[in-house]
């Protein structure tokens, strides 16, 4: 089983940048797709950007295109999320999630504020 601890949250200037990163123990993180979830206050979670098992993108939503870049380096059993242009709604918690299958994310972090002031 994979344990995940993310890290690299904080607060920023809208324009800013951020770099998270989501550690996994266990020895079986490459079996894994990995991805990065996002809560704001009074919002459901849903996801952001996730990266395939070998390192491909599998999925992104269109507000974060060409500002926020996954990924991964599994000798390290790390995730990452380099985030720049940020905006004030790009402000939420972020949690990192594996999922065995690229659609079931059965394992989670305990999320890392990103705060984003205008």
């Amino acid at each position: 089983q994979v344990q995940l601890v993310e890290s690299g949250g904080g607060s920023v200037q809208a324009g800013g940048s951020l770099r998270l990163s989501c550690a996994a123990s266990g020895r079986t993180f490459s079996n894994y797709a990995m991805g990065w979830f996002r809560q704001a206050p009074g919002k459901e979670r849903g996801l952001v950007i996730s990266i395939r098992r070998s390192g491909g993108i599998l999925n992104s939503v269109d507000s974060v295109k060409g500002r926020f870049t996954i990924s991964r380096d599994n000798a390290k059993n790390t995730m990452y999320l380099q985030m720049n242009s940020l905006k004030p709604e790009d402000t939420a918690v972020y949690f990192c999630a594996a999922s065995p299958d690229g659609s079931y994310w059965s394992i989670w972090g305990q999320g890392t504020q990103v705060t984003v002031s205008s």
